[in-house]
C-alpha cells in the first residue's frame, strides 16, 4: 500500500514539474516583450518599436489560417503605419531538407501572391500605397524566432499574438481569432 502511495506522489510531482516547465516558456498577457526579427526583405522588426503588432506564428501548412487572420484585420489598420502584421513561418525539420534558398524563394512567391490579394483590398479602400511594403514575413528555419515566443523549436501550434506599441502582450490565441476579437484588441 505504501509503495502505491509513493508511486502516486512521484507521478504527481513529475506531472507538476513538467507543467511548470512547459508554462514557463509561454508569454503572459500584460507583460512587455521586446522581441526582434528580420524579415525576408531584410527589415528589422521589433514588438516594441511603436507599432501595434499582430504576430502570426505558423508552419507552411498553415497558409490558410494566416490568410484568415490577415483578412480579419480591421480596415482602419490597412496602410496605417501605426499597425503591422508579421507572419513567422516556422519550418519543420522535414521541410528544411529542401534547402533554405528554395524554401525562401517559395515563401517570397507566396508573399507576392498575398500582396496582390491585399492590393485589391487597398484599392477598394482607396489606399494609395504598395501593399507589398506592408507584408512582413520571417522565415524560421532554426527555431530562433519561435523560441522568442515561448514556443519550443519543434512545436507546431498555430498562434496569434497582439503586442501594443511598447511591446505589451495584449492578447494571444492558439487558433484564428474572430474579426470581432481581433478588432477589440487592436483598437
Amino acid at each position: 500500500m505504501n509503495l502505491r502511495a509513493l508511486q502516486f506522489f512521484f507521478f504527481a510531482a513529475i506531472a507538476l514539474f513538467l507543467s511548470v516547465t512547459i508554462l514557463r516558456g509561454a508569454l503572459s498577457s500584460g507583460t512587455t516583450y521586446s522581441l526582434s526579427f528580420v524579415d525576408i526583405d531584410g527589415n528589422k522588426l521589433s514588438t516594441a518599436d511603436g507599432h501595434v503588432t499582430v504576430l502570426v506564428l505558423a508552419t507552411t501548412a498553415d497558409w490558410e489560417k494566416a490568410r484568415a487572420v490577415g483578412d480579419r484585420v480591421p480596415d482602419y489598420c490597412l496602410g496605417n503605419p501605426d499597425y503591422r502584421m508579421i507572419t513567422i513561418i516556422r519550418f519543420i525539420r522535414r521541410h528544411i531538407a529542401i534547402g533554405r534558398r528554395i524554401a525562401t524563394a517559395f515563401v517570397r512567391h507566396r508573399v507576392n501572391e498575398e500582396a496582390k490579394r491585399l492590393q485589391t483590398r487597398y484599392d477598394a479602400k482607396k489606399i494609395a500605397r504598395d501593399a507589398r511594403t506592408d507584408i512582413f514575413t520571417v522565415t524560421d528555419f532554426d527555431g530562433s524566432a519561435s523560441s522568442q515566443l515561448g514556443e519550443p523549436g519543434g512545436a507546431t501550434d498555430f498562434c496569434v499574438f497582439v503586442f501594443g506599441r511598447n511591446g505589451e502582450l495584449l492578447a494571444q490565441w492558439h487558433g484564428v481569432p474572430s474579426a470581432k476579437q481581433l478588432a477589440a484588441v487592436v483598437k
